[in-house]
């Protein structure tokens, strides 16, 4: 029998639950040797969960169900016998790889732990071996690199020693657990070129678990798509992608943010953001004597030049270490800069003596952040959090007054129901880990709103968020925007969400801006070789 046609993994029946609550119910899909599938769905689809349980690798889960593997029950091996599977035969990569590797030992020494217990091999055998691994997933200077701690490598080269890892066995079974997430477009492109390379060579099969579609159509051979734990629909890529038959999967092709804003006009009122000649540095250490007597500088933004308009949105782009994080703390006043950067036609004060107008100024500035999650005080309530700012910008407030402009803000980005008096105040009480990824990042655009700031800071406002989720948050910042006037400073590497908001576009890369202009300007016609790479590992606009 042809390899390729050979099924590796048969999964019948498969179903998993909780504490009594089923979260999987009776999926059944396989995976042939040398297949790339790919599971798609949602937060709490129920895809992640599925994968790890073939291994058991889900604590406290009740898993029901068939998984063959060569022949092999895999729900019914004994834990010593899955050992020898794990790691050896089926191998993972997971999601966040900074989590996923040990902090204390380097790169080198947890790719070498599993070539001694899985290979057999020496301590010199092994060196040797990282060293080679490392090389074939494209890390530079790999003998170095093997002696860094996780810390000390980028997030792709991060995601690229994970991958050097899961293959130093060489599995016969590659599950990917969202592998390119936490990466920027270019870094995704690379890893999916890396893993579909190796996938060819080593004639493994991969499991992908992901909900980004466009990796899905890039990479997979075949696709099945989740649903609140049931599989509603799965077959090849390009026939799902096309011919949809299920509402669900036609609700996640169809989530891909889209543009609809106006055409591009030129501005005339004077911005409420503007730089000139903008740099912000850090102080670095110098090696050897010299060290102890001055510092060095590093120059994470230089020399930049831009203007936001008011009611209009200035979209950000580029990769990480590129600067346009820096670029938004030196706008929210939070870092140091040199040059020439106003808000509202005001200067942020370089000093202790400016406290008072720095308090001014951030009232006109506010920022939403990446991760709703770890922005959000987890010991603080509802009204406490989406209240905080009053406290320092409307201190005459009284008790009741405070809640009312809280409720009014909850009620603004859709989140608050209509509850009666009572009701509203317990629901009020409630704490960030009892609302949804979607639902925490309304609270920190209420939070942000509630002091009627001029000018947002959206530090990757959605790349958390799931395709679906993802567009209503787009929406409802864009109507926010619609109705308040507010200004956008649009931090981001995501090419869609830049197209869906952004009525102008600075691509930064190494601290410079390379180019700049009007969205579809940029993004359509780029003139930059960088930008045309940014573009290059996106789907078309």
């Amino acid at each position: 029998m042809n390899a390729v046609q050979e099924t590796l993994l048969d999964v019948r029946g498969l179903r998993i639950g909780f504490g009594g609550q089923t979260v999987v119910h009776g999926i059944d899909f396989h995976v042939k040797a040398g297949e790339k599938l790919a599971l798609v769905g949602e937060s709490g689809s129920g895809k992640t969960v599925s994968a790890l349980s073939l291994l058991r690798l889900v604590p406290n889960a009740d898993i029901q169900g068939q998984a063959h593997f060569q022949g092999r029950d895999l729900l019914r091996l004994s834990e010593r016998e899955l050992r020898g599977v794990r790691g050896d035969e089926v191998a993972c990569i997971f999601q966040e790889p900074m989590t996923a590797l040990n902090p204390l030992y380097t790169i080198g020494d947890q790719i070498a732990e599993i070539l001694t217990l899985k290979k057999g091999l020496s301590a010199r055998e092994a060196v040797r071996r990282v060293e080679e691994l490392l090389a074939s997933t494209g890390i530079p200077e790999p003998a170095r690199r093997a002696q860094a701690f996780p810390h000390q490598l980028s997030g792709g080269q991060r995601q690229r020693a994970m991958i050097a890892m899961a293959l130093a066995s060489e599995p016969r079974l590659l599950i990917a657990d969202e592998p390119t997430t936490a990466l920027d477009a270019s870094l995704r492109g690379q890893i999916l070129d890396l893993l579909g390379e190796l996938q060819q060579r080593l004639g493994m099969a991969v499991l992908l678990i992901t909900h980004d579609l466009h990796l899905v159509r890039q990479f997979a051979d075949r696709v099945a798509v989740m649903e609140k734990g049931h599989l509603v629909e799965q077959g090849g890529v390009t026939e799902v992608f096309e011919q949809p038959q299920h509402a669900y999967t036609r609700k996640l092709l169809g989530s891909r943010p889209q543009r609809h804003l106006p055409a591009h006009e030129p501005a005339t009122e004077p911005p409420v953001v503007q730089a000139r000649d903008l740099v912000v540095a850090y102080a670095t250490p110098l090696p050897g004597v010299v060290g102890w007597f001055r510092r060095g500088r590093f120059e994470a933004v230089k020399q930049a030049r831009f203007a936001l308009a008011p009611g209009r949105t200035l979209g950000v782009v580029g990769e990480s270490g590129s600067g346009k994080s820096t670029l938004a703390l030196a706008a929210l006043g939070l870092h140091p800069h040199e040059g020439h950067l106003q808000i509202m036609g005001r200067h942020w004060p370089q000093g202790r003596g400016g406290v008072a107008e720095a308090r001014r100024l951030r009232q006109q500035v506010q920022v939403v952040f990446q991760d709703p999650f770890s922005s959000l005080s987890p010991r603080m309530t509802v009204e406490q959090i989406v209240g905080e700012g009053l406290s320092v910008h409307a201190p005459e407030l009284d008790e009741d007054q405070r809640r009312e402009r809280v409720v009014q803000a909850l009620r603004e980005v859709g989140l608050l129901p209509d509850l009666p008096r009572e009701a509203l105040s317990l629901w009020l009480q409630r704490y960030p880990h009892e609302f949804s990824g979607g639902q925490r990042q309304r609270l920190a655009i209420a939070r942000a709103l509630i002091v009627q700031p001029r000018v947002l800071v959206l530090d990757e406002p959605t790349s958390a968020l799931d395709v679906t989720v993802q567009k209503q948050v787009i929406d409802l910042l864009l109507r926010l925007q619609r109705e308040r006037g507010l200004s956008f400073l649009l931090i981001t590497h995501d090419v869609d969400v830049i197209w869906a908001m952004a009525h102008e576009v600075m691509v930064m890369r190494a601290g410079e801006v390379v180019e700049s202009g009007p969205a579809e300007q940029v993004l359509r016609t780029p003139g930059h070789p960088y930008t045309r790479q940014l573009l290059s590992a996106c789907a078309p606009l």
